[in-house]
């Protein structure tokens, strides 16, 4: 009797589950199913097309990139960020953020029509075998490429190359009358995303970053350990120009500075469900006071970093406004090995802002942001930047207002600098006139600076950019059809003088020291060191921005 209770139960337990189960099946999935009914109708209606174009279009035609064409502009109808990549770019898109690549290991600039190197890479294959900054490359595999009108992606084509592959190069040296051949053996190459990291002065520390690569968190620690020696209290993180990479990157930096469980940032989106990261307890500068630097090409990752800082009181943002990009992508590659990154996700600061700016009327449009944010006075005044109460929400600890729908508003702004007397001064840079000149002058004055200067702070203190160096630069500039103005250059002289001793710097002794030059007088560095180093004043604007 038991027996037969026990199997009428089993069965009735097993309808229930199969109405159940059909009850799910019939409900659940009725739009899933109208969605993959859609994709593969218009999958066919595109395909005919295609063989209808092939098989009786009148002209001959090219099948392939008709088919890019209908990609890109079917992902320009989604947002700005969703984006195709052909398979043969598809390796140039990963390198930067990927962190390293394959080749000989040199920074190079084709100067007078010859491949100059300018520097070779620490540990680098060139290193390795006796290259130095300086030298000329005029061969390569045999072939001569002096005076052939040589373009930068020729080089790229003739020295990278898979790891342990050889290449022989032939070139000259100041100072000595025979060609120098050498066997390089092609290895990985890093890239670094940390462009300086130096003490400002006994507390305050100072990195900048120019991307959020995989090997970002590598180097930020290891420049803070170093930091950490020579005793640091404060720390600026200069963000401006960093126009972002990984999410995870973001995280793992955010992480740095946010006690544990603290949620550094959120994404939602329609078919990519809420996922939340928080911080764990493993950062490397938790406590001290925090100064973020940002500007309007600040984007993606560096706002959530900044997002994340500001949310939680940890730190002040000075700069301008950021960017606007809260959208992730992620990378779905194509049958031919050609890739798209599709947007998937919003994401949020931890008090709920995103930060994405419009983009409902058009790519076009969009592209204009920065064209609008300078016509309408928004880089030169914090008061021209429009803000809706709508997008306002609270900072999580001292309950500050904050912005959301178009970048990370700074707590402290620092307007832009666009004076008409600086376009004599732009016009020699765009024209590498000032770049080429120090090309030629470390070129032949290399060992007797060195001699002179054997460590940076003696050339810091003693070496000066005199007026002959100048009038070099402006005679040059002229032959090139650039009208010298006399006004334009009464007011730029010290910015040139600095860039030129800048860029020297970087040659001969490191790219620190190059910033370190460079920066002397940046207003924001300025402001963010002021402010950084009183207390009370710090303390007080985490409480109430300006």
């Amino acid at each position: 009797m038991n027996t037969l209770l026990n199997n009428t139960f089993k069965i009735n337990s097993i309808k229930t589950l199969v109405l159940i189960l059909i009850t799910i099946l019939a409900f659940q999935p009725v739009t899933e199913v109208k969605a993959q009914e859609s994709v593969q109708k218009n999958q066919m209606k595109f395909g005919r097309l295609l063989r209808l174009i092939d098989g009786y279009y009148v002209d001959s035609t090219d099948i392939d990139k008709l088919t890019e064409k209908a990609i890109i502009n079917m992902l320009s109808e989604l947002d700005p960020h969703s984006v195709y990549i052909s398979k043969e770019d598809v390796d140039k898109m990963n390198e930067p953020l990927q962190g390293n690549f394959e080749g000989i290991g040199i920074t190079f600039n084709i100067f007078k029509d010859t491949l100059l190197v300018t520097e070779t890479i620490p540990g680098g294959p060139s290193e390795k075998v006796g290259l130095r900054a300086g030298d000329r490359i005029i061969q390569v595999e045999g072939k001569n490429i002096a005076g052939t009108g040589l373009k930068t992606s020729d080089v790229m084509e003739m020295l990278r190359g898979n790891k342990g592959t050889k290449v022989e190069i032939k070139v000259l040296r100041r100072n000595i009358d025979e060609t120098l051949g050498f066997t390089i053996i092609r290895d990985k190459i890093p890239i670094y995303s940390l462009d300086a990291s130096y003490m400002l002065d006994e507390s305050t520390g100072y990195i900048k970053l120019n991307k959020f690569s995989a090997t970002t968190t590598e180097e930020f620690g290891e420049a803070m350990n170093e930091l950490k020696k020579q005793n640091i209290q404060n720390l600026i993180l200069d963000l401006r120009g960093n126009g972002g990479g990984y999410l995870k990157t973001a995280i793992e930096i955010s992480d740095q500075f946010l006690d544990a469980n603290k949620l550094i940032v959120y994404t939602d989106g329609e078919n990519d469900p809420k996922r939340e990261y928080k911080a764990t307890s493993g950062g490397i500068f938790k406590d001290g006071n925090l100064v973020i630097l940002v500007d309007e090409s600040s984007a993606s990752a560096s706002e959530i970093v900044s997002g994340a800082v500001q949310d939680w009181d940890r730190g002040l943002i000075i700069g301008r406004r950021s960017f606007g990009k809260g959208l992730v992508q992620k990378p779905y590659f194509l049958t031919d090995g050609s890739l798209v990154r599709l947007t998937t996700a919003h994401y949020y600061t931890p008090s709920g802002r995103n930060i994405q700016k419009p983009y409902e009327n058009g790519l076009d449009e969009y592209k204009r942001d920065y064209l609008d944010r300078l016509s309408t006075g928004q880089l030169f005044n914090a008061d021209s930047v429009q803000l809706s109460d709508s997008l306002k929400f609270k900072t999580l600890i001292n309950g500050r207002d904050v912005y959301g729908g178009g970048g990370v508003m700074p707590d402290i702004f620092i307007p832009m600098d666009t004076s008409s007397y600086y376009r004599y001064y732009n016009r020699l840079r765009r024209n590498n006139i000032v770049y080429n000149f120090v090309l030629d002058y470390v070129d032949q004055n290399r060992a007797e600076i060195k001699n002179k200067y054997p460590k940076f702070d003696a050339y810091n203190n003693n070496f000066e950019v005199t007026e002959e160096m100048v009038n070099t630069i402006l005679a040059e500039g002229e032959k090139q059809g650039i009208e010298k103005d006399e006004e334009s250059l009464n007011f730029t002289m010290n910015t040139l003088k600095k860039e030129v001793k800048a860029i020297i710097a970087r040659d001969i002794f490191s790219r620190n020291d190059f910033y370190k030059i460079f920066f002397e007088d940046d207003e924001a560095i300025l402001k963010a060191l002021e402010v950084i180093e009183n207390k009370e004043q710090y303390t007080n604007l985490l409480v109430t921005a300006e």
